[in-house]
């Protein structure tokens, strides 16, 4: 029972608890919900990594396997066209050598041994551009280059690209005694007739950077020709006895495709001097036939050869690479390092090069 007094007529009643209305609660504003995601869609993200990822392991693993294989199939020859009729019964084959002469083997050789194998070869065109390389590489290319026109009775013509230095005249030499075979461009550098065995002493620079070497050999010229010191006049004259040598067997090669030097051994003394030459030098001190081109070098090869210039198929050679190897381009296209060509070039050896830092160039195939 309510109590309370009413309020004088024309006054407001007094604000007292029961009064008042309760404050409604803040609502949160209303917020859609975020719609479903579609079904599915992680997995699939999923599996699309999933193949990515595989894929790569699998060309991967391929791709070990390819460069492993590399020495065997990528170094097969392919014959291809070059000139001349395609049908003919008779061939000329042109035989490249580019770059560093390293051991000789691999590649090259097999071109050498694709021309012995092959009957209707009937010449060959040795095109050079190259600055030389090791001695024995050098010597074991010509060797065999000298076997294979011996034994199949093949004429041999040089063509000198823009540099046909030292290895490389050395093994322009497999020509023989055949008259008018080494054939120049006009802006052709030959000679280099000489032998180096590289050396750097940086003794000096090591004792900056307070570096010895502290190294433990069974005898002091095991360490010969070592850069971590100065070289003694003995390993000098050791070294020099070395490449006095290799120079001998240069100049008597030199003489076995230059038969005037024979003749004339001081012609060849004087030119063999290490010093490279102009086509046009090289033309006056007899150690070219001729100024032309490679399309000189192989009529000049058919007419050796005794054939019809207009039945003969001329041909050349390239690598012949698998499928793996294409999509891949593991041999071609990606660059490599080649950790056991750089240990070569550091070890001390003596080199028929043209070259102010021999141990730094690319080998080639």
């Amino acid at each position: 029972m309510d109590n309370s007094t009413p309020p004088p007529a024309g006054q407001e009643p007094p604000i007292t608890a029961q009064t008042v209305p309760p404050t409604a609660a803040p609502q949160a504003p209303h917020r859609p919900a975020p719609p479903p995601k579609p079904r599915g869609r992680g997995c699939l993200f999923a599996l699309i990594v999933l193949l990515f990822v595989g894929g790569f392991l699998v060309l991967a693993i391929f791709g070990a396997v390819a460069m492993n294989i590399e020495g065997r199939a990528a170094s097969e020859v392919r014959e291809v066209h070059f000139s001349g009729k395609r049908l003919a019964s008779h061939k000329v084959a042109i035989l490249r050598v580019e770059g560093l002469i390293a051991d000789g083997e691999g590649y090259l050789k097999k071109q050498i041994d694709a021309i012995r194998d092959d009957d209707r070869v009937k010449a060959v065109v040795l095109r050079i551009n190259s600055p030389g390389g090791t001695v024995s590489g050098s010597d074991y290319v010509y060797h065999h280059l000298t076997q294979l026109r011996e034994d199949r009775q093949l004429p041999i013509v040089v063509s000198m690209g823009a540099i046909c230095a030292s290895g490389g005249y050395y093994i322009a030499m497999a020509v023989g005694d055949t008259p008018e075979t080494i054939i120049a461009e006009p802006t052709t550098w030959t000679g280099s007739i000489g032998v180096i065995i590289p050396h750097y002493d940086l003794s000096g620079l090591l004792a900056e950077w307070k570096i010895q070497d502290d190294s433990i050999k069974s005898h002091p010229l095991k360490q010969l020709g070592s850069m971590t010191r100065p070289m003694s006049e003995e390993e000098r004259a050791i070294l020099q006895s070395l490449v006095n040598d290799s120079f001998d067997r240069f100049k008597e090669v030199v003489k076995s495709g230059r038969p005037h030097f024979r003749e004339d051994p001081q012609a060849l003394d004087a030119v063999a001097t290490g010093a490279v030459f102009s086509t046009n030098q090289a033309l006056d001190n007899g150690l070219v036939d001729a100024e032309g081109f490679l399309e000189d070098a192989i009529d000049r090869a058919i007419d050796l050869a005794g054939l019809d210039k207009d039945q003969v198929h001329v041909i050349e050679y390239e690598r012949r690479f698998g499928l793996l190897e294409e999509m891949l381009m593991t041999s071609r296209a990606r660059p490599r390092i080649n950790w056991q060509s750089w240990v070569e070039r550091a070890t001390p050896q003596a080199y028929y090069l043209y070259s102010a830092l021999p141990n730094l160039l690319e080998t080639a195939p």
